[in-house]
């Protein structure tokens, strides 16, 4: 098991090393890694209300509602009134948030390039199997 701890570690610091090279090559110092989180999950559900995007988060609504404040003031989201309940409002990327996604998908990318510079075919394809296997309720 420790080996197996260590190498999630080492995932983990490529994953983030990458997002970091991205981020430096797309000039968006000013934003963090759990607003990231944030701009791919909002992009993931499709322009959900901040009750459906805390659920999701598995975070309190105070806590989401704080962070879309932030982003709202970085300019790289907005609010939509809904149109079936006024009382609520859909978030929707902006034309920031759209780009700051193709960057981490541009991140995401590149991992998938060093995996698949180091395994073959047959290698990859279980690799596959197992990530489904293991994130399968994530």
């Amino acid at each position: 098991m420790e080996i197996l701890v260590k190498q999630i570690l080492k995932l983990s610091h490529m994953i983030g090393q990458m997002e970091e090279a991205a981020i430096e090559q797309f000039n968006f110092s000013n934003l963090t890694h759990t607003q990231m989180h944030y701009l791919e999950t909002i992009s993931l559900l499709s322009n959900p209300n901040i009750t459906e995007l805390a659920a999701y988060m598995e975070l309190s609504k105070p806590t989401v509602k704080v962070a879309i404040d932030k982003l709202i003031e970085k300019e790289f989201i907005f609010k939509v009134r809904s149109d079936e309940d006024r009382r609520s409002a859909h978030i929707h990327l902006a034309e920031k948030g759209k780009l700051i996604n193709q960057m981490h998908d541009y991140a995401h990318k590149r991992i998938a390039e060093e995996f698949g510079n180091k395994l073959n075919n047959d290698e990859i394809e279980l690799l596959v199997k197992l990530l489904i296997k293991v994130l399968k309720d994530k």
